[in-house]
């Protein structure tokens, strides 16, 4: 059984198209979320009719004339605006990892990441036939399935292993990547790209979300007292993942290892979350790391006991938040209480498929800096909930406690945990 060991990343967010940029916002506590003054097309007059005028956009991506962001025509031309956010992350993650040069690409795999699939082709082909009997165009079709940008991301990398698109409402792209590890530690695959990507902030999109009046009127709070609701976001993140010893033996950066994962589905209710399911996920992920790691060194330690960090679902509503506070509790016990824990949506939203790998993307950030990024601009913390939010500023990360959770809780009770470690040269 393979170790493995996260070795290259890219994204594009809200809060920066590069991880550099992703990395100093984080910290900073610069929230991608603003008013948008977008004339939605689909739209008639200038009130979208929403009860909230707040979304996390991506801002500055074009690849018609950026020289990093740039595609070929055709594939330009082929692609929703997901796809693109997709394809564009992993190239910077295969271009930082150098994984190309060093694996054969045809024992390699593409696990991906996304719940609405083209979302803006799929409405503008059907708002032209509805209300125009307007030609719909052949690539309509492929612009809209949600597996385009996985099978771009294997054209243009070559690989030709196992290419997947994962579809999990919110929790896309933490199963994406969980299943990409399971590949890479059993050697199904030597390497993988994964993560998840999503651009779905469509007219009809955010009205159907505003049916659902689950969305903040201002700007999303996770784990605040005074919360009231998600922020909808978009964005990309991707993640190279392959042997750590292959890894160190040809000199790669290594961001933290990968070492566990679960999975759970709450068999209850298609919207309405139960903490029970989320927290077997949780339990199943820390279990999992003794799959990896082995039993730790010492009779009294254990791999829960090691936890330092969680990068929590926090989507900022009312009902969710409690429910994953719970989750930690039933999973964690008597220790719950002392794991520093932080959301960022409140910097980059709710991107749905893409949440979970831009969390990821976080996560890793925070274990190779030894640095846990602070849940921001959310005001007073809900003490109900009794949870360690870290608030204001950045936390070290302590010394010893160097695994981390990344959790994904998806509509439809779908649940994806992963767990990290931080890597020391030993």
């Amino acid at each position: 059984m393979m170790r493995v060991a996260v070795t290259g990343l890219g994204c594009i967010t809200p809060i920066g198209n590069t991880v550099a940029e992703f990395r100093e916002a984080m910290y900073a506590g610069r929230s991608g979320i603003a008013p948008f003054d977008r004339h939605f097309p689909g739209m008639t007059g200038d009130d979208p009719g929403l009860r909230f005028r707040t979304t996390a956009l991506v801002k500055n991506f074009d690849p018609a004339s950026n020289a990093a962001q740039k595609l070929t025509s055709g594939i330009a031309a082929s692609t929703d605006t997901s796809a693109q956010f997709g394809i564009i992350s992993a190239r910077q993650a295969v271009e930082e990892s150098g994984v190309l040069r060093h694996y054969d690409p045809s024992a390699m795999a593409v696990i991906i990441g996304c719940g609405c699939g083209g979302r803006a082709a799929d409405e503008e082909a059907n708002r032209g036939l509805y209300m125009r009997n307007a030609r719909v165009s052949p690539l309509g079709i492929v612009r809209a399935m949600s597996s385009s940008g996985a099978s771009n991301i294997a054209i243009e990398t070559g690989v030709m292993g196992p290419v997947l698109n994962i579809s999990t409402a919110c929790a896309s792209g933490t199963h994406a990547i969980g299943l990409a590890f399971q590949m890479v530690r059993s050697g199904q695959v030597t390497a993988a790209i994964a993560g998840g990507y999503e651009a779905a902030l469509t007219f009809g999109f955010l009205r159907a979300w505003d049916s659902m009046r689950v969305v903040s009127p201002t700007a999303c709070r996770p784990f605040a007292v005074d919360r009231d609701g998600m922020t909808l976001g978009e964005g990309a993140a991707m993640l190279v993942l392959e042997p750590l010893e292959f890894a160190l033996a040809r000199g790669a950066k290594v961001y933290a290892e990968m070492v566990g994962f679960g999975m759970s589905a709450d068999a209850h209710h298609i919207t309405q979350p139960r903490p029970e399911g989320a927290a077997l996920a949780i339990r199943r992920a820390i279990d999992d790391v003794a799959t990896t790691l082995g039993a730790p060194r010492l009779d009294s330690e254990t791999w829960e006991s090691k936890i330092g960090y969680i990068n929590a679902h926090g989507t900022g509503t009312p009902t969710n938040d409690p429910v994953e506070a719970q989750a930690i509790h039933l999973a964690l016990g008597d220790r719950a209480a002392q794991v520093p824990i932080s959301g960022i949506k409140s910097l980059t939203g709710h991107s749905i498929g893409a949440a979970g790998a831009i969390e990821a993307l976080a996560t890793a950030l925070a274990l190779d800096a030894a640095s846990l990024p602070h849940t921001a601009n959310i005001g007073a913390v809900d003490r109900t909930l009794d949870l360690d939010v870290i608030v204001d500023a950045p936390r070290p990360l302590e010394k010893d406690k160097d695994i981390a959770l990344s959790n994904s809780l998806a509509f439809g009770g779908l649940n994806a945990v992963l767990a990290m470690k931080q890597f020391a040269v030993r």
